[in-house]
């Protein structure tokens, strides 16, 4: 057998293969530039940190204007985290208190998705944590909360999970009418003010956020709601 003769048929045989398969990862990459993993389930890129931190005693420090990277709640209670349209920003960083302040920007500009991503994960504590998105509603006066609630918990996995869809949208009445339509609608909609997150913690210390400028999910969508859940 002539073994060059072999050697250069297979080396001649596999360029085309290569050439296909450059090609493919090429388009891979051009349809899902933004979707690359990073190995704990968020995607790759820049993006903002925020640090849920649960603590047994109550903060005394002021922390109005702290800019930082973590609010303080409660490790067994309930806190509201005040929501403000602008750029990325902890305004009040206490929430040992029964709330906090957080800004962030409107999620809503125009193309039917949510401009942006908020995705989150447990990274220590034992127990549980909800977050509802909230706010109060022109229509009825009311206060309301979306009633699909996140619930994170160190029992599952403690890889990123996208939330977008929970907290980046309030469950509102959009009919104008005697009736009533229930519909998940973006933060800082023109149906309503006071825009904030409710979070019930059970034991967990840390939990990790992080925004990302890359839209996963469609604005909208049935959804059922109640009323504030008392402190």
């Amino acid at each position: 057998m002539n073994y060059m003769n072999s050697f250069r048929f297979s080396s001649i045989s596999i360029v085309p293969v290569i050439a296909a398969i450059g090609v493919l990862a090429l388009l891979a990459i051009a349809i899902y530039p933004a979707s690359a993993a990073t190995g704990n389930g968020a995607p790759s890129g820049a993006h903002y940190n925020l640090n849920i931190i649960g603590v047994p005693k109550d903060k005394t420090a002021d922390m109005t204007g702290s800019s930082g990277h973590r609010i303080f709640i409660p490790l067994s209670g309930k806190t509201d985290i005040l929501l403000r349209e602008g750029d990325y920003q902890v305004i009040d960083g206490n929430g040992t208190d029964g709330s906090a302040s957080f800004q962030l920007p409107n999620p809503d500009d125009g193309s039917g998705q949510l401009a942006y991503s908020v995705w989150v994960r447990p990274v220590a504590g034992k127990g549980d944590i909800s977050f509802q998105s909230c706010f109060t509603e022109f229509e009825t006066n009311g206060v309301w909360c979306y009633a699909g609630d996140l619930v994170q918990n160190l029992t599952k996995t403690n890889k990123f999970t996208d939330v977008s869809r929970d907290l980046l949208q309030v469950c509102a009445d959009t009919d104008t009418g005697a009736g009533t339509d229930l519909e998940l609608v973006p933060l800082f909609s023109d149906l309503g003010e006071d825009y904030f997150w409710h979070v019930d913690n059970d034991g967990m210390r840390n939990v990790q956020m992080r925004f990302y400028d890359i839209s996963t999910t469609p604005i909208g969508g049935d959804c059922t709601r109640g009323g504030h859940p008392a402190h």
